[in-house]
């Protein structure tokens, strides 16, 4: 299957927005990969990737949903936001795809006094999510990513010591992920 025959566009199935993490995902990232070889993904674009505002954050996603009730591809700390927005917009959003979710709560979470820190991940989600995460994620222990997909009612995958799933984890165009969000999408057809 082409990367372009992943997503269709126009055939039914939902759109795909990405949702990057702090400091956005640049060339070597998974995301920033698919998107590239897929034109029809969207990204979300907030004023600062390095200064996260909430506020500013869900505002941009609303932006790139724009009306198509996709599936949001998230990474980092796009999931918290992912989170966060589907629960005040269950209707506008057909699943998550969420990729290593950290936690906010470990002492390695960069923005402790954030309101993306509070973001409650202790309730099931009203949406499908599914959550890909790592043995070795310097923001979230394997149990602890676990036990938040349990909370999320969000399936769990674990893709074994790869770090944070993102460039320096040297994955490419990460094709094992693309299979896993092909796969998600189908799932999504029979809900």
């Amino acid at each position: 299957m082409t990367a372009s025959m992943m997503w269709p566009v126009g055939s039914g199935e939902p759109d795909v927005v990405i949702v990057p993490g702090f400091g956005d995902s640049g060339a070597g990232h998974w995301q920033t990969r698919w998107q590239d070889q897929n034109p029809h993904l969207v990204r979300i674009s907030p004023a600062s990737w390095t200064e996260p505002d909430l506020g500013d954050w869900l505002s941009a996603l609303e932006r790139a949903v724009d009306h198509r009730r996709p599936v949001l591809v998230a990474h980092s700390l796009g999931c918290l936001l992912s989170i966060e927005w589907a629960r005040r917009n269950p209707q506008a959003v057909a699943g998550l795809f969420l990729v290593a979710l950290p936690d906010p709560v470990a002492a390695s979470f960069p923005l402790p006094d954030s309101p993306f820190a509070r973001i409650d991940l202790g309730h099931a989600l009203p949406v499908p999510a599914l959550v890909i995460a790592s043995e070795n994620d310097e923001y979230c222990a394997p149990e602890r990513s676990a036990e938040i997909a349990s909370a999320l009612g969000a399936g769990w995958i674990s893709l074994g010591p790869v770090g944070h799933i993102n460039a320096d984890s040297r994955l490419g165009s990460w094709r094992q992920g693309r299979d896993l969000l092909t796969a998600f999408m189908s799932g999504l057809d029979r809900q």
